[in-house]
């Protein structure tokens, strides 16, 4: 068993669809800086810089997968989409429809997304639940090595846009950004079993709408993404100390969403808390209390999520995003 960190194995998933598949591009802004690992093992014809302007380079992939190349367009991070979004909203995820399945787009669209150091609402969103909201598109957030890995590998297999979202507390490029130009000061606490751990040999893929789980527990079932997951671990072993059994899932893809799963776990604990770092208000915890309520499953529900633009100062962010202790008082609650 291999082991790698968070970004190293989406690397390596990607290096293996590479050689396998001569179609497959990648570029971005200073993408030749940022994955300069595949800048030395293909070259600047398959690794390519682009000017700052997201929407001309997201354009330029979506007609590029409509000629027949399958690439890879990394942006900064997810907010910056904000400014390219009619070439995913518009074209890239209608393609397939409007064409009656005679054009598609087969892309992968890479975004660091997520907050916890001091960056505030304009650059540490996670918009996950945002981008599920559009008919045509997959959206994949991993919380693990082995799961990025594998979730890149099946993105890249695909012939229509996925969105994959890689959480800057996972990531080892952000880590080392985190802790330097004058952010000395600022603390973090990204959770070592989500940016690293151990791997396959090769990468097979890893398949989208299943989700997986991290804990099984008799009491109530906390439901995740992200790095949020490993928060709801976190507090799972507090809760365990005071006899409460706690089931942990981390759905792994926010679209396709594992509705068996989640309807088969709540229907056993009668209990469900939602954690998710996007926005509470019409995203990912509504559409999961939905879909419980539909199925007819009679639940206890709770959810912590981000409730207002997240702040500048470190002290108010700390309090708006998820955290274990929030988490833990949301299940003392639904015990009560």
């Amino acid at each position: 068993m291999k082991y790698m960190n968070f970004s190293q194995a989406i690397d390596d998933a990607i290096t293996q669809a590479m050689v396998e598949d001569p179609r497959i591009i990648i570029f971005g802004e200073d993408i030749q800086l940022l994955r300069r690992n595949l800048l030395v093992r293909f070259g600047p014809k398959r690794v390519l810089n682009t000017p700052i302007s997201e929407s001309a380079f997201l354009g330029a992939g979506v007609a590029a997968a409509m000629a027949g190349i399958r690439p890879i367009v990394e942006f900064y991070m997810v907010d910056f989409l904000a400014v390219a979004m009619d070439a995913l909203l518009n074209h890239a995820a209608k393609l397939e429809t409007f064409s009656n399945g005679k054009w598609n787009a087969p892309l992968v669209i890479r975004m660091p997304c997520g907050g916890g150091y001091g960056d505030a609402g304009q650059h540490e969103q996670a918009l996950w639940g945002w981008l599920a909201h559009i008919p045509g598109i997959t959206v994949v957030v991993p919380s693990n090595p082995a799961d990025a890995g594998g979730l890149m590998y099946n993105a890249l297999l695909q012939d229509k846009p996925v969105v994959f979202m890689e959480h800057k507390y996972l990531s080892e490029n952000y880590l080392d950004f985190l802790g330097s130009g004058g952010r000395e000061t600022v603390q973090f606490d990204p959770p070592a079993a989500g940016w690293r751990g151990p791997v396959p040999a090769s990468w097979q893929p890893v398949p989208f709408g299943k989700a997986r789980f991290w804990r099984h527990g008799g009491d109530l079932t906390i439901v995740s993404v992200g790095v949020s997951v490993h928060r709801a671990v976190e507090a799972a072993g507090s809760l365990e100390k005071v006899g409460i059994s706690t089931s942990v899932i981390d759905l792994r893809s926010i679209t396709p969403l594992d509705k068996e799963t989640l309807c088969e776990e709540v229907s056993q604990t009668g209990r469900l808390l939602v954690v998710d770092e996007d926005y509470e208000t019409f995203g990912l915890s509504g559409e999961i209390a939905a879909i419980i309520s539909e199925a007819g499953i009679p639940v206890k529900f709770a959810r912590v999520c981000t409730r207002t633009t997240i702040p500048y100062a470190r002290y108010l962010e700390d309090a708006t995003l998820p955290n274990v202790e929030r988490i833990c008082s949301a299940a003392h609650q639904l015990m009560a």
